[in-house]
């Protein structure tokens, strides 16, 4: 009897098993959802960029023999610009560090109609061009990287004195310091928000008669929006994990 017992619930459990295995849930493989690509600031970039400036400019000379009297001219420059930008960035972690040149047209400028004193008359300066060649430093904020920036400065200068009259352009160079703000746009292109402080220092310019310099200083403030374009790859893709 207890032979014919155990036969009977082997038999059950033989027939029964499959179905019991059946209805045991099975786990499927879970992926994980891909990331969007971490934006890399790594890489060459070109650019143009577009703002306005203002500053001060003073213009002196030792006077005009024979009674050698210093005149003097006082002024505040203005104006807009515009050019193009070269650039570089290394990326490490949040870190961003760059090389950046730039060139622009410009049309700051400013004058007075009372320079010097014998009589009194106009002078003026005009800065007919604007460049800097500058490292930047940067932390990558998500698609923000707030940076700060300096280096060499160098315009076109032209000054003139209604006097004799008289006028003349130099290159200056200087230095300049600032900061600014790019954004991540879609694809390769960023948007850059800057301002930047430049001191041109001061030259003698011209002769307002032979043997009589006339020294002129430049020193500009510029706001700007330029939009880059970065060449190559703008993005590194994070590893899709497996469960």
């Amino acid at each position: 009897m207890k032979k014919l017992l155990f036969a009977g619930v082997a038999v059950a459990v033989l027939c029964c098993a499959p179905a019991l295995a059946a209805d045991i849930p099975v786990k499927a493989p879970v992926y994980k959802a891909a990331a969007a690509p971490i934006f890399d600031w790594t890489g060459p970039y070109a650019g143009i960029a577009a703002g306005w400036g203002w500053g001060h400019s003073n213009q002196t000379d030792p006077g005009i023999p024979p009674d050698g009297e210093p005149a003097d001219g006082s002024y505040r420059l203005r104006g807009g610009l515009i050019g193009g930008t070269l650039g570089y960035n290394w990326q490490s972690g949040p870190w961003v560090f760059g090389l950046e040149a730039d060139y622009s047209w410009a049309d700051i400028k400013g004058h007075s109609d009372t320079c010097g004193t014998a009589p009194p008359h106009p002078c003026g300066t005009k800065l007919q061009s604007f460049g800097t060649a500058r490292a930047r430093i940067g932390n990558a904020m998500g698609a923000a990287l707030p940076y700060i920036t300096g280096g060499l400065a160098f315009g076109d200068v032209h000054g003139w004195d209604s006097f004799t009259p008289a006028s003349g352009s130099k290159v200056y160079v200087g230095w300049t310091v600032g900061a600014g703000i790019e954004w991540q746009l879609p694809s390769n292109w960023s948007a850059k928000l800057e301002y930047l402080y430049a001191d041109l220092g001061k030259h003698q310019l011209f002769d307002v008669v032979p043997g009589v310099p006339e020294t002129v200083s430049v020193n500009v403030n510029i706001v700007r929006l330029g939009l880059n374009y970065k060449f190559g790859s703008v993005g590194k893709s994070p590893v899709v994990a497996r469960y």
